[in-house]
Formats: structure tokens, sequence, C-alpha cells
């Protein structure tokens, strides 16, 4: 009933008293514990798997190959920015390389930090309650995609900690800290800059002076300056900007990847079972006075529609607007309403962890079985090739790749099932070719794995590598895997 609605506290920017709401003497000592334990639990299928997903042996690989002497977006590339690279070659450097457990447990922590800072936001714009609701909403929501979107220990998850820590500077007015944050965000994945909208609407809305902008302007740009000039400056702007021009195109398997992205919307609607239904009453009884929250939510859609690939774990980065947006709702409803989302939430929640303990791994498997047979046909020191989407089967051999390119897709634009006219040689990233060639003439591979099995980039449909396979021959298959050796 609409008489029996709360009434909602006033948006922050608009409200000194919410400003100065400061929390309760022990309220973190008894939160924090409470989230810490509910981010353990949440995320414990991810240690059941040695790997999730190809993003991860991707970036195990790169790792490797940086620790041995290698130079980001100079021999060692891809479209991505450098924080999680890094991340995970200072894991390996501390713990070794065998194994992506440090890994996992940093993934808790970044989950963990993100649920502090939402609930930060919360308390301070709608109290104590609101605090430990935005928090918990979030923990339970964050596990609900497919596993091994949600499971992973890859860049969306080491994003949202920035994207979360810069709304909380900008509540408090620290734009240089709100800068920086920014820019951490999008060197974890480009797509963390959507958060300068809701930063640019607060710094709108706040009226501050031309200082302030140019304090946040100044703490964006020095950190990707600064890691700009730490790589390859050149190379860093092709790779994270202006080089992926034919990647992000609709053009090839629209339905295919039309299908996946509803698919995945699905999937998180029902993780979000709690929080939809009061976001959706709360718009109909009142406004909600969430404007940045409501514009972080859109810039975030816009940032998982951007390169029309609609993966699942790009929707990771919806779910911390949402968390408060169904927080801020839950202020204006009946009290009840609150222990619905919570029991709704936790037993999706629930759902999804079960799914991540039990679901099978097929292509892990395979990966598993192909590098059995590199190992068994190839030496440690011995560069091989494997020519497929699972950079992971390197890591899991335990051999170094004879080249820079990771992925047939760097070469051919095949990725995600885009089997249209989009795929080939002429599609590759620019030069990669020239690059490829020469590697394989200077440091030709002992042993070659076609691992395409029926993609439209194989090597038998892809004359230049055609060419380049005539000095080997078939020794073997793998679950459709063909498996080359140099001849002599």
């Amino acid at each position: 009933m609409l008489t029996e609605a709360r009434t909602p506290l006033p948006y922050v920017s608009e409200s000194r008293r919410a400003c100065d709401r400061r929390p309760a003497p022990g309220y973190w000592r008894r939160l924090a514990p409470l989230l810490a334990l509910l981010a353990c639990v949440t995320r414990v299928p991810s240690f059941v798997r040695p790997l999730w997903n190809p993003d991860e042996g991707y970036l195990a690989v790169q790792a490797g190959m940086l620790a041995h002497g290698g130079r980001l977006y100079e021999t060692v590339v891809d479209r991505k920015p450098p924080l999680v690279p890094w991340l995970y070659e200072a894991a390996f450097a501390v713990f070794g390389s065998g194994s992506l457990t440090p890994l996992r447990v940093c993934a808790v922590a970044a989950q963990l930090t993100t649920a502090l800072l939402l609930a930060s936001i919360a308390h301070r714009r709608w109290g104590p309650t609101a605090g430990r609701t935005a928090g918990v909403l979030y923990l339970l929501a964050s596990v609900g995609l497919n596993p091994e979107d949600a499971q992973a220990a890859t860049f969306e998850v080491f994003m949202l900690p920035w994207t979360a820590a810069a709304l909380w500077c900008a509540d408090r007015r620290r734009w240089g800290l709100c800068g920086a944050a920014v820019a951490c965000a999008f060197l974890a994945k480009q797509t963390g800059g959507a958060v300068l909208v809701p930063v640019a609407w607060m710094l709108w809305r706040c009226g501050t002076p031309r200082r302030d902008l140019v304090r946040c302007a100044v703490g964006a740009a020095l950190p990707v300056l600064a890691v700009a000039l730490a790589t390859d400056p050149a190379g860093f702007l092709f790779w994270t900007v202006t080089g992926s021009g034919a990647y992000a195109s609709f053009t090839g398997s629209e339905l295919h990847v039309l299908g996946r992205g509803l698919t995945n919307a699905a999937i998180l609607a029902v993780a979000c079972a709690g929080i939809l239904p009061p976001i959706a009453r709360a718009l109909r009884v009142s406004r909600t006075g969430c404007g940045d929250l409501w514009l972080w939510l859109g810039s975030s859609a816009g940032a998982v529609l951007l390169g029309f690939h609609f993966f699942g774990h790009y929707y990771l980065q919806l779910i911390p607007p949402l968390a408060l947006l169904g927080t801020a709702a839950l202020q204006t409803l009946p009290r009840e309403r609150l222990g619905t989302a919570l029991l709704t939430s936790a037993c999706c929640c629930a759902l999804f962890v079960t799914w991540g303990l039990l679901a099978p791994r097929p292509e892990l498997a395979h990966a598993q079985r192909v590098a059995q047979e590199v190992r068994a046909r190839s030496a440690p020191h011995e560069p091989v090739l494997v020519w497929g989407m699972h950079p992971e089967t390197y890591w899991l051999a335990g051999r170094r790749p004879a080249t820079r390119f990771l992925t047939a897709g760097l070469l051919t634009n095949y990725s995600g099932g885009r089997d249209g006219p989009q795929v080939g040689e002429k599609y590759a990233v620019a030069g990669a070719w020239d690059v490829f060639r020469a590697e394989f003439a200077t440091r030709a591979p002992r042993l070659v794995v076609d691992d395409s099995r029926g993609a439209p980039y194989g090597a038998q449909r892809t004359r230049s590598l055609r060419r380049m396979l005539a000095p080997y021959e078939v020794v073997g298959d793998v679950d459709g895997a063909v498996v080359y050796v140099r001849r002599g």
C-alpha cells in the first residue's frame, strides 16, 4: 500500500545532514567480518577448479612471459590494460606460477573491498541498516552469472573496487583521489572508465570550483600517463584504444551474439531477483533521488554493450549500481520488504554457488588433455604453438609460446563464436601477420596444435598458416585438435 511507504532520505549532495552522518562506534568492527565471511562463502567454487576460463589462462601465460623478460605491448600483447597482468606477475613471483589460488584470494579481497565501499556509500546516504543491506546485497548478487564468468579471477573482478572507490571519493568530494580511482578502473579494464559519467554529473551537481575539476582531471590523467611511459606509449595506445576496431563490431554471427546477450541478461536478472522488484516498486511509488546511481547503471550498461560481444563477465559491472539502487529503493518501502529482498537474494546466491560447485567444465578437460599431449611430445625448453582460443594450454603444459599472439583471435578476428564474414587474415590486428611470420621463422616451434576443431580460423582455412605448416607432419589427434611435429 502506498500509504505504508516510508519517506526516502534525500540525496546526499542535497543534504548536509546526510553528508555528516558517521558510523556508530563498533559499526565497521561488526559489519566487516560479516561481509568477509560472506565474500569467502560466495567464492568457494572459485577454488575447486584449477582454471575457470581462457582469460585466466591468458593472464597466467602473460605473467610467465613477463617474468622471463617479456615487455608488455611489445613482446607480450593483449587488448587489455596492464594492471591485472601485473597483478598476476606479482603473485607468481611471490607464490610461484603453478597455481591460481593466490589470485583467487585476491579476487575475494577485491569483492570484499567493493562491498565495503558500497556499504560506506549507503551508510552515509541512508543510515546503518542501508549500509549493511548494500554490502550484503552486492555480495549475494556478485556470483549471479555462469560460474566461468562470476568465479574467475579476471579483469572485471579487479576493476570493480576502483569503480566503487571513484563513487566513494566523489561522494566525499575528494576529487583528486576520485580521478585516480577512475584511472585505475580504466587501467584494470577499459570499460571501467564508464564510471567517469556519474563522477562528472556529481561534479556538476555539487557546483565545484574550477580547481576541483582540475584535481579530478589531473588525478585521472597522471596514472594513465605513468603506465603508458612505463610500458611502450605507442603500443599502450594501440593495444588498449585504437587497435580494436574490427573486434568491436556487431557484424558476424549477429543472432548468436544477440542470443548470448539476452541469455546472460536473463541469468543476471535471476541473480538480482531480490533487488529488481524493489527498484521497480520504488519507481512507481516515489522518486529515489539517486541520479548519480542511475547514471552509473546506465554508463555500465553502455560498457556492456560496447564491442557487441556480451560475454557474461561483462555484466559484473552492473551489479554495484544495482545493489545501491536496490538499497535506496528499500528505504522507501515497508520494512518487511527488506527481509523478503535479502531472503530472495540469499536463495538465488545459494543456487549459483551450487552451480559453481557442481557444473562440469568440458573445455577445461579438453585443454588438460591437449596439454598432456604437448608435454609428451616436447621438451620443457622447446617453444610450441597452440592455434586456437585456449591459451591456458600453454600454462597447463608448462611450455612457452612460440609467439606473442596467444590466441588465433588476434590473427583472424575470431572471438566468442563469431564466424561471419569478418573472420580471416585480413581482419587481423594491423601488422600482426608480419610479426607472426618473423617469429615463426626465427623461433620455429617444435610442436604445433591446431585446436580450431572446425572453426572458421582453422589451419586448413588460413592460407598463410597452411604454408607455414609445410615442414610439419600430423602425428596425432586429441578430441579433434590436430597435433603437428616438425620433420627432422
